[in-house]
Order: structure tokens, then C-alpha cells, then sequence
């Protein structure tokens, strides 16, 4: 206990700061760094202007509530791109890996092989991606889609 007294209240805030954010790495969750981030900011105040203890706990809670709050919106902003899965590939174009036959295929998307349905195609035609049901992507010759676009009845 004689040497946290003998490091000061200043580099005892950082050193929790810089264990909040080495716990991060062991538990993550996007949690714990903000609050070790407070905790640091805390410590520089703390030596920057001399800090009463009711001061440095009132200023560590401001930036731990302004921190969460800060990561919160940040992720939410990002949020909505998690979650589309599939639902993203809509309106891109592939070549389909093996031709649709009784209205199921394979397309390769990367590296990961995906269930597409639609009308009977051959291997290597170029399909676009209409819709998506569970797993399986609902695709569309891109030819007979610019074949109906062009049509003169259209």
C-alpha cells in the first residue's frame, strides 16, 4: 500500500487506465477500453492541475458516462453493415459456379460457395442477385435482364 501512496493519485489513474485497457485485450467487448481511457484522462488532469479526490472521482465518471456514450453511437453507426449479411450481395453480379438446374445452383463469392435460385442456367453464365431467402441468394441472368430493359415493348 506504501507504494501506491508513493506513486500519487495521478499514476495510480493511469495505471488502472492502462489495466482496464490490457483487460480489453483479455475480455473483449468494446467495454473496457473507454473506461480505461476515462481513467487515463483522469491521471492527466489529475497531474496537470492537482486534483481533489471528489474532483478526480467526479471527472472519471463525466468521461466514463461521455465515453460510453461516444462508443455507443459509434457503434450503432456501424451497426446496420453487420447485420445485412446476405441482404448486401443484392444488385451485385457473379458467374455461377455451377449451372442452375431445377432451379438450384452454386456461385463463388470469395472464398465461400453460396446456394442460388432462379430459372435453369449453365455453368459460367452471369447472374445478378435479385433477392435473398434464408441461405439461398435468388438470382437473374444479367442477359435477360438487359434483354427486357431493351425489348421494344418496354
Amino acid at each position: 500500500m506504501a507504494a501506491l501512496d508513493a506513486l500519487g493519485p495521478a499514476w495510480i489513474w493511469i495505471i488502472a487506465g492502462l489495466l482496464l485497457v490490457g483487460g480489453e485485450l483479455a475480455l473483449p467487448g468494446v467495454f473496457l477500453v473507454w473506461l480505461g481511457l476515462a481513467a487515463g484522462l483522469t491521471g492527466l488532469a489529475e497531474a496537470a492541475f492537482g486534483l481533489p479526490w471528489q474532483g478526480q472521482l467526479l471527472l472519471f465518471s463525466v468521461l466514463a458516462v461521455a465515453a460510453v456514450v461516444l462508443a455507443s453511437r459509434l457503434n450503432r453507426e456501424r451497426a446496420p453493415m453487420l447485420n445485412l449479411g446476405a441482404h448486401r450481395l443484392i444488385g451485385r453480379s457473379f458467374r455461377l459456379e455451377n449451372g442452375i438446374v431445377a432451379g438450384e445452383g452454386r456461385v463463388r463469392l470469395d472464398d465461400t460457395l453460396w446456394r442460388v435460385a432462379g430459372p435453369d442456367l449453365p455453368a459460367g453464365t452471369q447472374v445478378r442477385v435479385s433477392g435473398v431467402e434464408g441461405t439461398v441468394l435468388r438470382v437473374e441472368s444479367v442477359q435477360q435482364k438487359e434483354e427486357t430493359v431493351g425489348s421494344p415493348g418496354s
